[in-house]
C-alpha cells in the first residue's frame, strides 16, 4: 500500500490495483482471458478509468487486495507517459546513454521489458516525432494517455517489477525527460551499439 500511496498522494500519479496472477498457475493471469499478453500486470476490476490520486480510495483498494500490482494510468492528470523496450536492448541502451551523459528520470524494469518514464505527450506529438524518423525499432512501445504501466514493487505473473533507476527519495513528483529526447537517444544508442531491439 505504501508504494501506491506515494504515487497517488506525493507524486499525484493516478493509480489503481492490477489484476493478480492466477493462484492456480503463477505464470497465468487472473483475468478471464486465457491468452492475456500482460498476465497480472493490467487493470481488470476496477477498469483503468477508475485510476485516482484519492488517498482514501487507494487505502481501501489495497486494504482489500494487499498484494495487487500498482498500475499507473499513464498520461492522465500530469502523470508521466513511458517508452518501453525489451529488457536486454534496454540495458544496453541505458549504458550507452549513461556514457553520453544523458539525464534520465525513473526507469521501471519488469522481467521482459524496461520502461523509461517521460513527460506527458499527445498522440499528435508522438506521430510527428515518429514520422520524422528514418527508422524506429518495431519493439519500442509507447504508453501514453489511455495506457498503463505496472510500477514497483508489483509482483506479476511474469515476475517482480523493480526500479532500475529509482526516483530520488523524498522528492516531490519525480523529474522526467521529454519523449523526443528519449526516443532520439534510444534509437541512436540502439543503432550505434548494433543492438536493434527485436520484435516482441
Amino acid at each position: 500500500m505504501g508504494a501506491a500511496l506515494t504515487c497517488a498522494t506525493r507524486w499525484q500519479w493516478p493509480v489503481l490495483p492490477g489484476v493478480a496472477a492466477d493462484p492456480e498457475g503463477r505464470s497465468r493471469c487472473g483475468c478471464p482471458d486465457p491468452e492475456c499478453t500482460v498476465p497480472g500486470a493490467h487493470p481488470f476490476d476496477p477498469g483503468l478509468l477508475a485510476a485516482t490520486t484519492d488517498a482514501r480510495m487507494v487505502r481501501w483498494w489495497w486494504s482489500n487486495r494487499p498484494t495487487a500490482p500498482v498500475i499507473l494510468a499513464t498520461g492522465v492528470g500530469g502523470a508521466p507517459c513511458a517508452v518501453s523496450l525489451p529488457a536486454l536492448p534496454a540495458a544496453r541502451a541505458l549504458a550507452a546513454l549513461d556514457h553520453r551523459g544523458m539525464r534520465l528520470g525513473p526507469v521501471v524494469a519488469a522481467p521482459d521489458r524496461w520502461a523509461i518514464l517521460v513527460r506527458p505527450y499527445s498522440m499528435e506529438q508522438l506521430g510527428e516525432l515518429l514520422y520524422a524518423k528514418d527508422f524506429v525499432p518495431g519493439s519500442l512501445r509507447f504508453h501514453g494517455e489511455g495506457g498503463y504501466l505496472a510500477l514497483p514493487p508489483s509482483e506479476t505473473a511474469q515476475g517482480g517489477v523493480r526500479w532500475e533507476r529509482a526516483p530520488l527519495p523524498g522528492s516531490a513528483s519525480p523529474w522526467v525527460p521529454g519523449v523526443e529526447a528519449v526516443v532520439d537517444a534510444v534509437v541512436e544508442a540502439l543503432t550505434r551499439t548494433g543492438v536493434i531491439a527485436p520484435e516482441m
